[in-house]
């Protein structure tokens, strides 16, 4: 009897997993398979629901587990042709580092493929909703790992310590993490102070320019947006267009899927019918 060849993976989607809601790998695997894409999905934390309702159940998954899924699909030749590992909300500091003990091994997998975190942390409503070891572990060695990052602006002060009350700052501060296999950011609610009430800024910063995106602001704010947004900016990336072009289309993908929910009148984030990027 001939081998059989491996499952093949083109993405590797890191991030939160909830029962009931559409964050994380809920909202991305969906996504990312209307695309063509074979997906793989590791969970950070499994969760009942977000931690914004008066219940919820479950927790951060075990670092030697979250470890071990990475080393196992390794282990099962899994990753020859994968393209990007898209990572969302992490658990634990022992998860970011597992991370990126695995990713600098290069073990498995093409030299090419991208990283593209969102160092999730917190926003400017919330502040830091995260274990704050994870955001010392973040401010200390995410810098040049990554092939591109796609913080809020709250997250990019938390990173660089430095101010981003003006798009100049926030641009200031995001060329300081333009370092070793880090090629671009792109920081979304970018210096809301600056904003008209009805528009958000994202800044995408990249070694040899900028590029201040505006978009409307829309007046509900379920969970899940910057997973979209995340998870689009890969795919586009990856549908072979440049990053202003792959942010753009991000943030259509996510007010589409806004403007829908808004119309189902649901709480929860609906991805429309039909792909969200071509």
């Amino acid at each position: 009897m001939a081998a059989e060849d491996p499952l093949h993976i083109d993405v590797l989607s890191i991030m939160s997993q909830v029962v009931y809601g559409s964050v994380g790998n809920t909202i991305t695997v969906p996504l990312l398979q209307r695309l063509g894409l074979a997906v793989a999905a590791v969970p950070t934390v499994v969760l009942s629901n977000t931690p914004h309702y008066p219940t919820v159940h479950g927790g951060a998954l075990p670092v030697d587990w979250f470890a071990g899924y990475l080393d196992d699909l390794v282990a099962r030749d899994a990753l020859q042709h994968l393209q990007a590992v898209v990572v969302g909300y992490l658990g634990s500091r022992g998860q970011f580092e597992a991370l990126l003990d695995w990713w600098d091994r290069g073990q498995g997998r093409p030299a090419d493929a991208m990283l593209v975190i969102d160092p999730v942390m917190g926003d400017h409503d919330h502040g830091v909703y995260v274990d704050p070891t994870l955001v010392r572990t973040f401010r200390e060695r995410l810098a040049g790992h990554a092939t591109g990052l796609t913080p809020n602006g709250f997250e990019i002060a938390q990173l660089t310590g430095m101010p981003v009350g003006t798009v100049d700052e926030v641009i200031a501060a995001a060329r300081t993490l333009l370092v070793g296999r880090t090629q671009w950011l792109a920081v979304t609610s970018a210096a809301p102070d600056t904003c008209a009430d009805d528009e958000m800024k994202i800044a995408v910063v990249t070694r040899t320019g900028t590029e201040v995106l505006v978009h409307p602001r829309l007046p509900i704010t379920p969970k899940g947006t910057g997973d979209l947004f995340t998870a689009t900016v890969a795919a586009s990336l990856l549908q072979g267009h440049g990053i202003v072009d792959a942010a753009t289309r991000a943030y259509e993908a996510v007010l589409a899927a806004l403007r829908h929910t808004n119309e189902a009148g649901c709480s929860e984030l609906l991805l429309p019918p039909g792909t969200l990027t071509q």
